[in-house]
């Protein structure tokens, strides 16, 4: 009796698992143009490396509505790095502005970060934009996004954030071979 109760159990646990993975497109590298590094598409989510002030309106022809930057305040103070406000240049543009400053001990990798990440995306009322310096802070949250989110299994998530810009670990190549992490 035990083991029918487990199957019934599994066949109704199963799909509230999966739920999310097919409503997730591959991501589609875009023609960068405007962009640092990169520009890619998976639905409604945009990831990128930082755009320049013209892509912003661009964005918004493409239906963007929404705005999340991973970078620090610092680096966007750095005019050397980007010459203008891009907070300013987004809400004239009437598009809601979030940052998620990411990065260095200011700024570290919390579950809070995602959280604010997924609440932003879940309320958006168009797409949104996800970008950093060249994407792989962007890559790094939509893998994350997509494991905790979406219930993509962890190698999964890292398939899709790879097509952006994930980056490959070195220790792999060091090592010649794929390193399997799992989560304690």
């Amino acid at each position: 009796m035990l083991l029918k109760d487990v199957s019934v159990f599994c066949l109704l646990l199963l799909p509230a698992l999966l739920m999310g993975q097919d409503d997730v497109p591959f991501p589609e590298k875009l023609d960068a143009t405007g962009f640092r590094e990169v520009l890619a598409r998976s639905g409604n989510l945009y990831i990128s490396g930082q755009p320049d002030e013209a892509s912003f309106a661009k964005l918004l022809k493409e239906g963007v509505t929404t705005v999340v930057n991973l970078r620090t305040q610092e680096e966007m103070d750095d005019r050397q790095r980007v010459p203008f406000d891009e907070k300013k240049v987004v809400e004239d543009l009437g598009m809601k502005y979030v940052h998620i400053p990411l990065g260095g001990s200011d700024h570290p990798y919390v579950p809070e970060a995602l959280k604010t990440f997924a609440d932003t995306l879940a309320h958006a009322e168009g797409k949104v934009l996800l970008h950093c310096t060249v994407a792989w802070r962007a890559s790094q949250m939509f893998a994350a996004y997509l494991i905790a989110d979406k219930n993509f299994p962890p190698e999964k998530a890292i398939e899709y954030a790879k097509a952006v810009n994930f980056g490959e670990m070195p220790v792999e190549g060091l090592l010649g071979k794929k390193l399997v992490i799992g989560f304690k």
